[in-house]
């Protein structure tokens, strides 16, 4: 988004603005001519009506949401992403088979911070944590990003807790994943939300951006990380890209069923990691989404969210 001028960029916002306004305008009028929903037909599944609550584990406090019925499927945050960080679109498609639960990592909103330094195999202790305390059982676990790590970890420390596995725009703990591009990474971190969504978006895919973007504005009270947390889950995650993790260089102990997934564009994880994560875990699939970068599975939810129920099950 280098080549984008202030005059660009300040249409961006506007344009985001409008599409905001139009949103809450369109659910305003749906809410005027009340439910379409058949008397005794189950509810529709509204994460954004969801409250957040707050499971008391052996890891400390966890703030979680949860909506729908059916078999569980828990979802792992990415890096300095709050559980606001999860469009509703994807999430509610999820849950219309599915008891679906977000939750937020170590340190962002309810959630207790560790004792001591952050580290991915911690944050699976608490996630696994989180799992006992909500009689989960064996949920299939979708990790996005650094979640994706945690999630990895999960299933290799605690392996009676995880049904199915599905990882998703994230690398190995080997220590063989080729890097972050570093100006991908900075871009993260940008004031303006364009160049933030050039990193998770190709060029070609703005509307999608922007869907994704109108989306998440929906949530009442929209949070993610503090900067201290997400500099201590940088820390984190280079750690396990580095293969320091004892948990990241197991992934060969994995059984559960695995599913690893990507857009083809991804800036932040080169598909060749894809497919070496795939080569890692015995038995894994790998699908990659064309014209489609880190947040493919907001993009492309649409096919994405078909191909998670069908590995989940009913």
């Amino acid at each position: 988004m280098s080549g984008r001028t202030a005059r660009q960029r300040g249409g961006w916002a506007r344009t985001v603005r409008v599409a905001v306004s139009t949103a809450v305008g369109a659910a305003v009028a749906l809410a005027a001519t009340g439910s379409a929903a058949a008397v005794g037909a189950p509810p529709t599944p509204d994460i954004l009506g969801a409250p957040t609550l707050v499971a008391h584990t052996a890891h400390g406090d966890v703030g979680y949401r949860e909506v729908g019925e059916g078999s569980p499927i828990l979802l792992i945050a990415g890096r300095g992403m709050s559980m606001d960080g999860w469009a509703p679109g994807f999430v509610d498609g999820l849950a219309a088979h599915h008891r679906v639960v977000v939750f937020d990592n170590a340190g962002i909103g309810a959630t207790a911070a560790p004792a001591g330094p952050l580290t991915v195999p911690g944050m699976a202790d608490q996630t696994s944590a989180l799992i006992a305390a909500l009689h989960l059982r064996r949920p299939t676990v979708l990790g996005w990003s650094l979640g994706g790590m945690v999630a990895q970890a999960l299933a290799v420390r605690h392996p009676g807790q995880v049904g199915r596995l599905v990882l998703a725009a994230t690398q190995s703990g080997t220590g063989a994943a080729l890097p972050v591009p570093p100006a991908a990474a900075a871009a993260l971190d940008s004031p303006i939300p364009a160049v933030r969504m050039a990193v998770l978006f190709p060029a070609d895919q703005g509307s999608a951006a922007l869907a994704y973007l109108t989306d998440v504005s929906r949530y009442p009270h929209f949070y993610g990380a503090s900067a201290a947390v997400k500099s201590a889950q940088d820390t984190a995650l280079h750690e396990w890209m580095a293969g320091q993790d004892p948990a990241g260089r197991r992934l060969g102990r994995i059984h559960a069923p695995t599913l690893v997934a990507d857009g083809a564009e991804d800036q932040l994880d080169p598909s060749a990691n894809d497919h070496q994560l795939r080569d890692a875990v015995h038995g894994a699939r790998l699908v990659l989404y064309p014209d489609a970068g880190h947040a493919f599975l907001f993009q492309d939810a649409a096919a994405f969210v078909p191909t998670v129920e069908v590995f989940a099950g009913r």
